[in-house]
């Protein structure tokens, strides 16, 4: 029986990924005049945590001045993301989840104060009273431990879960962690995730496909 759906952040519940890049262009643009390409965005910084991703990208600097500039980037995109749109069918799907009385968690890369952010730009902080930040744990995506925290605190087992995530970093934790993982095709191709480990790839919430999975699930 389904009892528990777990969900990414940016790229999941609500399309980020412009906001991101055009913060981290003009981060790398104050800093050091560099550029950063779509492609390298999708390739190398989407879905990752901070703590590795700013050290790949700045490995002159000291931690301290490196966790400055993490910061002055995230506070870049929280200024470009007043108000943000959650993806097509979310609002459905958690209408469905309580009716249901599933257990619900956001575990993200993202900091505390990105995910806060962005569910109140949604409207959604009551909908998510569990959120598991992964800078916060000893190991972030793609290690499973971000998803097996996310299933410790609603006490659901693997496979009572759906967990729903966009980029390779997070298909690879949640599959990792045994939960059916359905990829959302906001950030990479279909065939990425697939190779990651995703079990379903969809456009949005809307899809016929991961209804049926859901109702297939449910039955006693």
């Amino acid at each position: 029986m389904l009892t528990a759906l777990l969900f990414d952040l940016d790229g999941t519940l609500t399309d980020t990924d412009t906001l991101h890049l055009q913060a981290f262009r003009d981060l790398l643009h104050e800093h050091d005049g560099r550029a950063l390409s779509q492609e390298e965005f999708e390739e190398k910084v989407s879905g990752q945590a901070n703590t590795q991703l700013f050290a790949q990208l700045f490995p002159e600097l000291s931690p301290t001045d490196r966790q400055a500039m993490a910061e002055r980037k995230e506070a870049l995109f929280r200024d470009r993301s007043p108000t943000l749109q959650p993806l097509p069918g979310l609002l459905r799907l958690l209408a469905h989840a309580r009716r249901s009385a599933l257990g619900l968690c956001v575990v993200t890369n993202a900091p505390r104060l990105n995910a806060e952010h962005m569910l109140r730009a949604m409207g959604l902080e009551e909908a998510f009273a569990k959120v598991v930040v992964a800078d916060e744990l000893s190991r972030p995506k793609p290690d499973p431990l971000p998803y097996l925290t996310g299933l410790e605190r609603l006490g659901a087992a693997a496979s009572q879960a759906l967990a729903f995530e966009d980029s390779v970093p997070g298909v690879t934790a949640a599959s990792a962690a045994g939960i059916y993982t359905v990829a959302l095709s906001t950030t990479q191709t279909p065939e990425r995730l697939l190779a990651a480990g995703a079990q379903l790839v969809i456009d949005d919430f809307d899809d016929p496909r991961l209804w049926a999975l859901i109702d297939a699930r449910s039955e006693p």
